[in-house]
């Protein structure tokens, strides 16, 4: 079993590194996949979208469109005919932290779960090979993650319980299993808490009671909740995680400026620990820091990246040193959807989100680089 395993990590990662080295042909490539499950569906059909067309007969033909523009679509599957957008039936439905405003609620299909746990795992294996194998890895995971349980919603006729896409993906996700999550996210949605204060409070109290004294080697999630449990423990029972647990290695998400803003505060409170960026978001898991550089490197057989930059729409990998735009994926369900975030080429296929695409971001963002120069 361990044999397959290490085989199944290997050929992940190669996949992955056989991308990175020739991304405009991994997207071609990638490009006709996505275009044999969209030619099946009702939205492919509404634009003829067959898998014999070229990148520039795809952008031609398919809008780019927000979350907004697909909620009458995904309305439609909720009343059971998911064929309108996807290829096949959701096996859940999950929703953002709504950070930016509404929740965001979208479909889960196999195929895009499978995505996830390939593209999220590869800086966990990456990381563990380079510290001398996936032995490395024995040991707890702290679960910091959301409840997977906090609403109800009427999915084809019938009710169905659906939450946060971080304690959803993590309670899907074999792999979080096998690295022996603590507590288990089954513990966390027991508790049948939400956001409020007190709500979180709970939880950290009882993930703190629960993995005291277990061997905690490591945690993946979203850094202001890292921060925050830390932050609660010096609080509560005045000890910080440093204290607690050997960690050696934290991976984090789901904003910006991690290496530059959280880093600091999290190897403060944590310890002598590598922070490592991973750009996961609820549609998708898109790239993640592979080496010693604070940057991001994308999954490239996994989704098709363009950005949206003032020259027009280029392919990511395209994009020359210093360019930047509005990011536009497309994944197993979201055909060019344009997912809010601003990214930047860093050179070489690093890149970085450096925030949300709102006004005051990009002002900011023009600004620096007029007074500083893009590098710094």
């Amino acid at each position: 079993m361990f044999a397959d395993a290490l085989k199944r990590a290997q050929r992940n990662l190669e996949e992955y590194e056989t991308a990175i080295e020739a991304p405009e042909n991994a997207q071609r490539k990638l490009l006709q996949v996505l275009l044999e499950d969209y030619s099946e569906t009702g939205y492919g059909k509404k634009y003829g979208l067959e898998p014999s067309l070229s990148l520039e007969e795809y952008r031609e033909k398919t809008p780019v469109v927000t979350y907004h523009d697909l909620k009458p679509v995904f309305e439609e599957i909720r009343r059971g005919d998911y064929g309108v957008l996807l290829k096949e039936k959701p096996i859940t439905w999950v929703m953002t932290r709504g950070t930016t405003g509404e929740n965001k609620i979208i479909p889960v299909t196999e195929t895009h779960m499978d995505h996830l746990i390939r593209g999220g795992a590869r800086a966990v294996l990456k990381t563990a090979f380079k510290r001398g194998g996936l032995n490395t890895l024995m040991g707890g995971v702290l679960n910091l993650q959301f409840p997977s349980n906090t609403r109800v919603m009427r999915i084809g006729g019938e009710e169905q319980v659906f939450g946060f896409s971080s304690g959803t993906y993590a309670r899907l996700n074999p792999m979080m299993a096998g690295l022996g999550l603590v507590p288990r996210q089954e513990e966390i949605d027991a508790l049948e808490t939400g956001l409020s204060v007190d709500d979180w409070e709970k939880r950290y109290e009882f993930i703190y009671q629960q993995a005291r004294d277990e061997n905690i080697i490591t945690i993946m999630g979203v850094a202001p909740v890292q921060t925050g449990f830390a932050r609660y423990l010096k609080k509560t029972h005045n000890v910080y995680p440093r204290d607690i647990w050997d960690m050696k290695v934290l991976y984090t998400t789901s904003v910006a400026k991690i290496h530059t803003k959280y880093k600091p505060r999290l190897q403060k409170m944590y310890g002598d620990v590598s922070v490592i960026e991973m750009y996961t978001a609820t549609e998708g898991a898109f790239g993640q820091q592979m080496d010693d550089y604070p940057y991001w490197r994308p999954n490239f057989d996994l989704y098709l990246f363009e950005v949206e930059t003032r020259d027009g729409v280029k392919m990511l990998s395209e994009l020359k040193r210093g360019e930047w735009g509005r990011l536009i994926i497309s994944t197993p369900i979201l055909p060019r959807y344009k997912i809010g975030d601003l990214v930047e080429a860093m050179g070489k296929n690093y890149y970085r989100v450096f925030g949300r695409d709102k006004p005051r971001v990009v002002w900011e963002h023009r600004l620096y680089r007029m007074l500083y120069g893009w590098s710094h």
